[in-house]
């Protein structure tokens, strides 16, 4: 969508939408998302690591993952663009290399690097749909792991690989996986926005559930924080 106030203006529109968005959600079937078979060793102490992720709107990604255990914070903002484009408005025009993004910071001894990938795949958002997520269009919504480091880069790409191997969704992951050059905040009013707007119908249809899902597959991850 072009701007926030067009986002916010759809949401009257969601009542017909619910229908497309579940059966976004139904072409992934029932398959289970497996554990990654390449993962990191949880951490003999705490510590702080960082990781960042896009799959659609961030306001659902960034509750999402501050329901999980071990993540200390998920912030919304932009990736993959230029600092002077870094703005919700420019963003949206899907033409400045961002995509809406979530910097997660977490700690390795409570969760690892390979968890967080595999919430990232099963409840957060749908792997296969290209350059969109549910009602939302454009290569800002494109799903992308960005990764900071080697390990990171060797853990993403062979669980895509495994996925891919078990055939556990009915299409092809188009989930890219490229370096981290920069993260930038997006504007306040996006930081917590299913938090502090619950009863937005966008937030009620598509954000909610994916909490829920959290809940409900993933119970040793769940935190109600």
């Amino acid at each position: 969508m072009s701007s926030f106030y067009s986002r916010i203006s759809a949401v009257f529109l969601m009542v017909t939408l619910a229908g497309v968005v579940a059966s976004n959600a139904s072409d992934r079937g029932t398959a289970v998302v497996p554990s990654p078979a390449v993962d990191a060793k949880l951490a003999t102490a705490k510590s702080e690591q960082t990781t960042v992720v896009s799959g659609g709107c961030f306001w659902g990604i960034q509750a999402v993952f501050q329901h999980v255990k071990g993540v200390i914070s998920a912030t919304s903002g932009y990736s993959g663009g230029a600092a002077g484009t870094a703005e919700y408005e420019l963003v949206s025009n899907g033409d400045t290399g961002h995509a809406e993004s979530v910097k997660i910071t977490y700690d390795p001894s409570q969760v690892t690097y390979g968890q967080l990938l595999r919430v990232f795949f099963s409840v957060a958002h749908d792997p296969t749909q290209l350059n969109r997520q549910g009602p939302d269009t454009g290569s800002q919504y494109r799903s992308s792991i960005f990764y900071n480091n080697d390990e990171q880069k060797r853990i993403a790409e062979a669980y895509i690989g495994q996925l891919e191997k078990a055939k556990v969704f009915p299409r092809p992951i188009v989930t890219q996986v490229v370096p981290l050059k920069s993260f930038y905040p997006a504007e306040a009013y996006h930081q917590d926005y299913a938090t502090r707007h619950p009863d937005s119908p966008y937030i009620v249809y598509n954000d909610a559930p994916k909490v829920a899902h959290l809940r409900q597959e993933f119970p040793d991850l769940y935190t109600g924080k």
